[in-house]
């Protein structure tokens, strides 16, 4: 079955005009990647754009996209942009758009070819609104992954398990082993985005698309 992926994507304000300009801009960028891994990649980005001579001026907020978003759509509608933020690729920044407060990327697009290298296309149709592109895919991550300890099973002395039904049949040994054998995050959209992985993997393709395409109760 094909999965929704989350894919991280920044877009460019009206305000920022730094693309062929003779002087070094310094361009505030905003975003939620914040923990150790994210602002790790966000610094390579931030890296990338200082090479070009410009000014990457990091706007971090903590938190989660839910709390990002509101803060960086009031900026925007408030007449105080930054130069460029992230949203989820998708329908995210759809208003913003057709408000005319987003920039067209579509000749940056075209110049660099991004028809040819975005992959699956889907991200970058995901980009598009009425023919132009206003986004820059940048990550892609989804929510069929389930990452286990060799060491842990190793402890229990049981296998590593292949599929969630041999995981849950080995759950009662790490558990005597004095291992927790599932951990969830304590945020709302780790625990809906496990029961979904789970409806679809247990329930089958049926059930899932019977519950969120048909509403079946």
């Amino acid at each position: 079955m094909r999965y929704k992926f989350l894919t991280a994507a920044f877009v460019a304000t009206v305000a920022s005009s730094f693309a062929g300009q003779a002087t070094a801009t310094d361009l505030e960028v905003t975003h939620w990647w914040t923990s150790g891994g994210e602002a790790a990649a966000v610094a390579e980005l931030a890296k990338a754009f200082d090479a070009t001579g410009n000014h990457w001026v990091d706007g971090a907020i903590a938190g989660s996209g839910g709390t990002a978003r509101p803060i960086m759509i009031s900026r925007i509608t408030g007449g105080d942009p930054m130069g460029a933020t992230q949203f989820n690729h998708g329908r995210q920044a759809e208003e913003l758009v057709q408000a005319g407060l987003m920039r067209d990327l579509t000749d940056i697009a075209t110049k660099d070819k991004w028809t040819e290298t975005v992959r699956p296309k889907s991200l970058l149709d995901s980009c598009t609104i009425g023919g132009k592109i206003y986004c820059v895919p940048v990550n892609i991550h989804s929510w069929q992954w389930l990452w286990l300890s060799n060491e842990a099973f190793q402890k229990a002395g049981v296998p590593m398990p292949k599929d969630w039904n041999e995981f849950v049949a080995a759950a009662p040994a790490l558990e005597k082993a004095g291992i927790i054998p599932l951990a969830v995050g304590g945020q709302a959209w780790q625990a809906s985005g496990a029961f979904d992985v789970l409806l679809a993997a247990v329930g089958g393709t049926d059930t899932f698309l019977k519950v969120y395409k048909d509403k079946d109760a």
